[in-house]
C-alpha cells in the first residue's frame, strides 16, 4: 500500500482497495465500501485547513453542492469525488439560485474566515490573509488589492506608472463600488474550473477561497475566465437576489484582485489585464 492509501485509510477508517492517480498532488482512491474520495497533498498546513473549513462551511449554508470533507490532517484532505457529466442551462439556473442563497447566508464580517479556518489561509497557490472589517472599499484595498500590487512590482510585474493607475482606483473605490452590501459568504475563487457540471445534472464547487466579501466578487470570477451558461446562471441569482443597478459595470473591479494574484503567479499577461479592468473602472 503507498503512503497515499495509508493517509487515506487512515482519515476514512476504511480500507483501500485501489487508487488512481491524477496529478502530482490529486488521486482517486476506491475504499472498501465502493465508494471513490479524492485525496489532495499540500504542502502547507494553513492550506489544508483552510479548503476543508471552506468547504464545510459552504455547505452548511445548505445551498450549494460541494464535496463532502471525509477528514484531512496537516498535509492531506480527502473528499468525495464528483462525476462530472455535461454543462446544461437547466443546471446554470438552479446554480445561480444556489449560489444567492450562499451569498445571502453571510458572513461576520468581510474579510472573516469560515469558522475554524485559519487567518493565513490561500487563495490557489498564493497566499490570502483573511483579516476581518466592517467597510468594504477599505478591506478590499488593504487586505486583498495593495499586498499583491506591492508584490507584482517588487517582482516588476507591474510597473511604477501603472501600479500609480491602480492605487487611484483604490482611492475612488468608495464611490466605484455602489450601494453598500452586507457580508456575503463566498466560495472565494470561483473561476470555471472550480465549478463542476455533475453527471447527476447538479453544479459542484469545488477549491474554495472562502471568506466573508462581496456577493459580486464570486460573480465577477464567473465572468473572468469564462463559464459555461453564463447568462442563465445570473438568471437564476437575479430570480432570487437581485443585484444593484450598475453590477455590471463593477466586474472590473472585483475582478483586479484575481488578476493581480494571477500577475504574482504567473506574469506580465495578467498585470496587464489588471491595468485593461482598473483604467475601463476609472473612466466610467
Amino acid at each position: 500500500m503507498t503512503a497515499r492509501a495509508d493517509v487515506v485509510a487512515r482519515l476514512t477508517a476504511r480500507a483501500v482497495t485501489g487508487e488512481r492517480p491524477l496529478s502530482g498532488a490529486l488521486a482517486e482512491v476506491t475504499l472498501d465500501d465502493g465508494r471513490v474520495v479524492v485525496v489532495k497533498r499540500s504542502g502547507d498546513p494553513g492550506a489544508t485547513r483552510a479548503e476543508a473549513a471552506g468547504l464545510r462551511w459552504l455547505a452548511d449554508a445548505g445551498t450549494v453542492r460541494v464535496p463532502d470533507v471525509h477528514g484531512h490532517d496537516d498535509n492531506w484532505l480527502v473528499v468525495d469525488r464528483v462525476v462530472e457529466g455535461r454543462p446544461s442551462g437547466e443546471a446554470a439556473v438552479a446554480f445561480g439560485r444556489a449560489l444567492a442563497g450562499l451569498h445571502a447566508a453571510g458572513a461576520p464580517a468581510f474579510g472573516a474566515p469560515p469558522p475554524d479556518g485559519p487567518a493565513d489561509a490561500y487563495i490557489g497557490l498564493a497566499p490570502m490573509r483573511n483579516e476581518p472589517g466592517t467597510d468594504w472599499p477599505r478591506w478590499y484595498t488593504e487586505h486583498r488589492v495593495l499586498p499583491y500590487l506591492r508584490r507584482a512590482v517588487d517582482q516588476g510585474t507591474v510597473r511604477a506608472a501603472e501600479a500609480t493607475d491602480m492605487e487611484r482606483l483604490c482611492e475612488r473605490l468608495p464611490e466605484l463600488a455602489g450601494p453598500a452590501e452586507p457580508p456575503a459568504r463566498l466560495h472565494g475563487d470561483l473561476w470555471s474550473g472550480n465549478v463542476l457540471w455533475g453527471a447527476d445534472g447538479q453544479v459542484w464547487l469545488i477549491d474554495p477561497a472562502a471568506h466573508g466579501g462581496h456577493r459580486e466578487t464570486d460573480l465577477a470570477m464567473l465572468r473572468l475566465f469564462g463559464c459555461p451558461h453564463l447568462e442563465q446562471v445570473l438568471d437564476g441569482y437575479r430570480e432570487r437576489a437581485p443585484l444593484a443597478a450598475g453590477w455590471a459595470d463593477r466586474v472590473g473591479v472585483h475582478q483586479l484582485f484575481p488578476l493581480l494574484v494571477h500577475a504574482v503567479l504567473f506574469g506580465r499577461s495578467y498585470a496587464q489585464q489588471a491595468l485593461t479592468v482598473a483604467r475601463g473602472a476609472l473612466a466610467r
